[in-house]
């Protein structure tokens, strides 16, 4: 009877260990503190949030993601990627929402190696006061971010393929107007469908 107890608890805990799911991911170092929060608050709320434990080596930029669900794993992997690319950890959180997806645009990819156009690129992306990233927010009802060489749109999957599309066509150079006007166009044609 004693041998049996023992091999079920050992058996317990290698099914538990099987289970166990792990993914690394690396964002800059001066994201970390983000992502950790005042007193590890936002580390804490993502692993209440997504089920899951987080392991942070602040001095690589290392985190690691371990749960026993894999797609809540992957899901934190993203919401991770999104607080290293220049998100709010709390709105990160979206996320975890079924149809609520994060994309990326290289704007190194419409710069090439000048630094001066890829500057000039981003500020067109800005505009003056921030305002053609808000406006194209507030039609699009998605949270835009610009960080580094890089542009994140995360809300839900349609209104950030619409975001996409408008912040392709002003990189491209498309005139300001021209790019809100058909992003709303764009976004009622959604609306009747």
């Amino acid at each position: 009877m004693v041998k049996k107890q023992r091999l079920s608890k050992r058996s317990y805990r290698s099914r538990r260990i099987l289970k166990m799911y792990q993914e690394l991911i690396k964002i800059p170092k001066d994201r970390i503190a983000v992502l950790i929060g005042a007193k590890g608050k936002d580390k804490r709320l993502i692993e209440k949030q997504a089920k899951i434990r987080l392991q942070i080596d602040s001095k690589e930029g290392n985190v690691t993601i371990e749960g026993e669900d894999n797609f809540q794993v992957y899901l934190t992997k993203l919401i991770v990627k999104a607080v290293g690319r220049g998100f709010n950890p709390k709105s990160s959180l979206e996320l975890l929402q079924e149809n609520h997806i994060i994309e990326f645009i290289n704007v190194q990819d419409y710069a090439g190696k000048s630094k001066n156009k890829l500057a000039r690129l981003k500020s067109r992306i800005i505009g003056t006061e921030g305002k053609a990233r808000k406006t194209i927010q507030a039609i699009t009802s998605t949270n835009i971010v610009i960080y580094g060489k890089t542009v994140g749109i995360m809300g839900e999957t349609e209104n950030v393929m619409i975001a996409r599309r408008a912040i392709e066509n002003l990189l491209k150079g498309s005139k300001h107007g021209s790019v809100y006007y058909r992003t709303e166009r764009d976004k009622d044609k959604s609306i009747r469908r």
